[in-house]
């Protein structure tokens, strides 16, 4: 027998805002944002990067949230409310879906790291650590699968905690708690990082443009990240689209969750990048910029105890508040479609997503020479597959059928119902030309890039 309850909303619109803004803030902002700015010549990539948060991930995030809020259903049953059971339009709901609940199997194990790392600030083993000693921690984690499992575990009950609550009662409470102590942490690094020696070189850094070190390579990735970091094409703006008010004005919510999206991913910046030159050290550290170079600047730095507390309690609270939303994503595919109840639906996905973490966890050590796609072991593999393909290719259906099928009568009452009919013109523009012709592009270049045409090749020979 089915369970079909009332559609929750949200209870406030400050509600939806530090829900979705928690879901598109998370390690993409803190973590990677900066090492990619490093990696890419700084100023630069962020003003191309910021060109494509307006012109590409801004009208995605619209066309999501509307699709949501016009069906009130999951990003599978949107469609098939839109098209009918036997429609072609359903691959972008199931391939969001899917990519929303593989991010949450292998994204708990990293964040996992995160609690690993706090928990060693916490008991300052950073502290009069020799460099190489503190960069070699990491190594030592990834190393020790048991110890993964358990963050991971950890991690996960947190967030089937909070889902299990339900729209008002979990995720809009507990994003009223986390995203404001999330806020105030990162004010208080940032400020840090403006009273430190190497603040203005910092700030130069990310903000003075150099052109010459603009590669085509850096545009690519400036309009991947932009895309990726807003969460977009994994359904957790569609699901929690449905939940929004009739009368919300969607211009107004999209651009107030990009703008704080992108100011936190430009204070984290700053943050990071002044105590790092504050040190002398390079700001181009790529992916081990976190967990490897920080932790030994933090140990370098007067009241770096406290320094390293504070961001990695921030790292933990970006990564819960993402997380959330991807579990609540194939969450609310089996309570809508499935007539499965909050609680069953919540149980039985979060155990399921810990067990699928679990090759994740034991990549790099038990599982270190099971090679799935090419070279790349277990994560790689899930995480290339994901990012290169599952996310651009739903974007792309997405903005494609906004753009060109769907009735372009019920977009505008959409708009027009929240007060934002006037950008219409503009926005289904940008929706039908500009974000698929985009992400269209950087999906070309990420499949020769990861050797699919090759593979492909090789296969008709």
């Amino acid at each position: 027998m089915s369970y079909a309850p009332p559609r929750a909303l949200w209870a406030s619109r400050l509600g939806f805002i530090l829900a979705a803004a928690g879901s598109a803030v998370g390690l993409g902002n803190i973590w990677k944002f900066p090492y990619i700015t490093g990696q890419n010549g700084g100023g630069a990539f962020v003003l191309v990067y910021l060109v494509c948060i307006a012109v590409v991930g801004l009208p995605i995030m619209m066309a999501e949230l509307m699709i949501g809020r016009h069906t009130r259903k999951d990003a599978v049953g949107a469609f098939i409310h839109l098209e009918g059971k036997r429609s072609f339009w359903q691959a972008p709901g199931w391939i969001s879906v899917a990519a929303a609940f593989i991010i949450c199997s292998y994204y708990s194990v990293v964040a996992g790291w995160t609690l690993d790392y706090l928990y060693r600030a916490l008991l300052g083993s950073f502290s009069g650590q020799s460099a190489e000693n503190i960069e070699g921690l990491f190594g030592g984690l990834t190393a020790d699968g048991p110890r993964q499992l358990l963050w991971h575990f950890l991690f996960m009950s947190l967030c089937l905690g909070i889902v299990i609550g339900g729209v008002q009662k979990g995720i809009e409470r507990w994003s009223k708690i986390l995203m404001p102590i999330l806020l105030a942490l990162l004010a208080l690094l940032f400020m840090n990082g403006l009273l430190s020696p190497g603040a203005w070189e910092g700030i130069t850094f990310l903000f003075r443009p150099d052109f010459t070190k603009l590669t085509p390579a850096a545009v690519l990735e400036a309009m991947g990240h932009a895309f990726f970091t807003l969460s977009l094409g994994m359904a957790a703006m569609i699901t929690y689209g449905s939940y929004l008010s009739k009368q919300e004005d969607l211009l107004g919510a999209s651009l107030r969750v990009v703008v704080l999206d992108t100011v936190i991913a430009l204070m984290a910046g700053i943050a990071i990048f002044s105590v790092v030159f504050s040190v002398g050290m390079e700001p181009a550290a790529g992916p081990g910029l976190v967990f490897k170079t920080i932790p030994v600047v933090f140990s370098q730095l007067p009241g770096g105890f406290v320094l390293a507390i504070l961001f990695f309690l921030l790292l933990a609270f970006a990564a819960l508040t993402s997380n959330i939303s991807l579990l609540e994503a194939s969450v609310a595919y089996l309570i809508d479609e499935r007539g499965w109840s909050r609680p069953r639906a919540t149980w039985f996905l979060a155990g399921l997503a810990f067990v699928v973490g679990i090759p994740t966890a034991l990549s790099y050590n038990t599982l270190a020479e099971w090679k799935v796609i090419g070279d790349r072991v277990f994560f790689d593999s899930v995480d290339m597959l994901v990012s290169n393909y599952f996310l651009p290719f739903s974007g792309l259906f997405i903005s494609i059928y906004v753009g060109w099928f769907w009735s372009g009568t019920e977009e505008k009452q959409e708009l027009i119902a929240g007060g934002a009919g006037w950008v219409y013109p503009t926005w289904h523009f940008l929706i039908r030309y500009v974000s698929p012709l985009a992400v269209a592009v950087v999906l070309f270049f990420k499949m020769k890039e990861t050797g699919l045409f090759a593979w492909f090749a090789a296969l008709l020979q």
